[in-house]
């Protein structure tokens, strides 16, 4: 198992940026993806963007060319860059971990784009 904690959520302006931190701990050798997804209420979690082992970063195509992920393997942490915000970035952001095709999810992390 893992756990994952993130951090960085918070309220932001539009056209702001914002930086989310994701920590991972527990059974960390065996990850094969890190990633964010983000949900707002009564919609379906989506995915923003993921980083497997040895491949490119995948985008949603809504914060495509605006946002980057990264992954810092030493440790343990994948961080998400997003810049030009809108209010229709606003929800409450989850990091995730794929071990041997399980999907962890961490509790998630509420980001407001408001004036």
């Amino acid at each position: 198992q893992v756990q994952l904690v993130e951090s960085g959520g918070g309220l932001v302006q539009p056209g702001g940026s914002l930086r989310l931190s994701c920590t991972a701990s527990g059974s960390t050798f065996s990850i094969t993806a890190l990633g964010w997804y983000r949900q707002i209420p009564g919609k379906e979690r989506e995915l923003v963007a993921q980083i497997f082992n040895g491949g490119s970063p995948i985008y949603a195509d809504s914060v495509k060319g605006r946002s980057t992920i990264s992954r810092d393997n030493a440790k343990n942490m994948v961080v998400l860059q997003m810049n030009s915000l809108t209010p229709e970035d606003t929800a409450v952001y989850y990091c995730s971990a794929i071990i041997r095709l399980v999907r962890y999810w961490g509790q998630g992390t509420q980001v407001t784009v408001s004036s």
